[in-house]
């Protein structure tokens, strides 16, 4: 039982859905929602998140298998697939279900986000709208956050759409490290048919897109802690292109923009909770 517990945590994608049920939680926290309004916000992300995460390893798993992916507990045998389609389903069902105690309306924007991120695990993972669901499941996440508050006024655009354009820039950045992996095994989304050089480009612009709409984006001129997070984005990136300029080896220029991809990217972030308790 606990190696089939550890197995399930392992393929949920761990980090990542951590990070984004920390956030939405934060959120949930910045636009007022009370304690058992934040339990149901964080609940429901979570449990999107994992059947997310295990509905893509599951469908991965042969691929995974072939660029000899051992990280992987389903690609590896050390989780059953049957298990995981199973726990991916019940995770699926809890969204739904948590989701339903705040309100039809929110629920109804949790149920999109989960169900464009599973389109995304099939079939358009492979297509040129790759980024598509990227965009759409994130924006739909303030979106939710917000509606599920009662008596909250709808979310404002500038929030979705910061939110949409981090989640695109997100899919850039995340599918750099695995490019070639990927093109072993056909995987040939939006990044790929891109190539690494215009996939970072598009990451950065997509970031930097975001970080301007956090901060001229909520009422009032903007705040000195708003420009000089543009300020830092724009600073990060160009320190990244030069270190992979002059650094030593083919290596230091992808590896360089990944890491400044992250690093704004987690402003992006910082400024998404903050300018939550605007709405």
């Amino acid at each position: 039982m606990s190696s089939t517990v550890l197995g399930l945590v392992r393929a949920s994608h761990p980090e990542p859905t951590a990070a984004v049920t920390t956030v939405a939680g934060l959120l949930a926290v910045g636009v007022g929602h009370p304690p058992t309004g934040v339990v149901a916000v964080v609940l429901t992300v979570a449990a999107s998140q994992f059947a997310v995460g295990w509905t893509n390893d599951l469908l991965d798993a042969d691929r995974d298998t072939t660029v000899g992916r051992t990280d992987k507990p389903v690609a590896s045998g050390a989780l059953g697939r049957r298990t995981v389609a199973v726990a991916a389903a019940v995770a699926a069902t809890t969204t739904v279900a948590v989701a339903l105690t705040t309100n039809p309306t929110a629920a109804l924007c949790a149920t999109v986000a989960l169900v464009s991120a599973l389109l995304y695990d099939w079939p358009l993972k492979s297509t040129p709208i790759s980024v598509l669901p990227y965009a759409i499941s994130f924006g739909a996440l303030p979106a939710f956050v917000v509606l599920a508050l009662p008596g909250a006024p709808p979310p404002p655009a500038w929030l979705v759409v910061a939110a949409a354009l981090l989640g695109a820039g997100a899919h850039f950045a995340n599918v750099l490290p695995d490019l070639a992996d990927d093109a072993r095994t056909g995987v040939r989304g939006l990044p790929h048919r891109l190539g690494p050089t215009h996939s970072r480009a598009a990451a950065v612009g997509l970031l930097i897109a975001a970080t301007v709409t956090l901060v001229l984006g909520p009422p009032g001129p903007p705040t000195a802690v708003g420009l000089a997070a543009v300020v830092a984005a724009v600073v990060i990136f160009v320190v990244a292109w030069y270190a992979g300029r002059v650094g030593p080896g083919t290596g230091a220029r992808p590896v360089a923009a990944f890491r400044a991809v992250l690093l704004v990217a987690l402003i992006d972030v910082v400024l998404l909770v903050m300018n939550g308790r605007l709405v």
